[in-house]
């Protein structure tokens, strides 16, 4: 089959549409990420230990179950406990929350590698624990971890064809269906993939620069 570059200009359009999709998808999946999975890490230290024990038990529940999975419960189970998502609202919930418990663990890592000295000063300070948070502890958190929540939401942008499952037309989603009204699948497939090499690996060179910016790299 020869490779045909007018087909190619003629599905652009609409493979651009399916890609306009797979951002929205990955930023708003990825915001509720980050939010969510912040929550969990500070929950998980909570002084309580029923809340502690009950956020590790959601996040081992989930990090041990497949995305797919999750995303088919959200859009095709819900709906018969009287809650109906669209299908972005589905996918967009499956990805944030999903990928909220692995940032979560990030989350954690970076708090616990603040110094113990900045809880003890916080606390001859008679600092209140929320102010000690967002003054003390998550300015200097945050930065540590900054590199694996890119990495992270490269993973996420990556996985959005799963989306696709659940009838959201992302990148790959628009590509496969332009394909199957022509009966020909070689380059809009194509250009998906291209699509998402050009725009992945930007966000690579983002990671390994902040990395070095913050003296992770190895």
């Amino acid at each position: 089959m020869s490779w045909d570059w007018d087909y190619l200009w003629q599905v652009l359009p609409s493979v651009l549409e399916g890609l306009l999709v797979t951002f929205e998808a990955t930023v708003l999946g990825a915001l509720l990420a980050y939010v969510l999975g912040l929550v969990f890490a500070v929950l998980r230290r909570s002084r309580i230990r029923a809340v502690s024990w009950v956020i590790w038990l959601i996040v081992e529940f989930v990090r041990s179950t497949p995305l797919l999975v999750q995303l088919f419960f959200l859009f095709f189970v819900l709906p018969q406990f009287g809650v109906t998502l669209s299908p972005l609202v589905a996918g967009v919930l499956g990805l944030g929350l999903h990928y909220a418990t692995y940032t979560s663990e990030v989350y954690r890592a970076g708090i616990e590698a603040v110094p113990k000295g900045q809880w003890e000063a916080a606390v001859a300070l008679s600092l209140p624990r929320a102010r000690t948070w967002l003054r003390v502890i998550l300015p200097q958190a945050i930065p540590r971890v900054l590199p694996a929540l890119g990495n992270y939401t490269i993973s996420m942008f990556k996985e959005t064809p799963l989306l696709l499952a659940i009838g959201v037309l992302d990148l790959a989603g628009a590509a496969f269906e332009v394909g199957s009204l022509n009966f020909r699948y070689v380059e809009p497939l194509t250009l998906a993939g291209v699509l998402f090499l050009v725009l992945s690996y930007p966000a690579s060179l983002l990671v390994r620069f902040l990395e070095r910016r913050f003296g992770l790299s190895r």
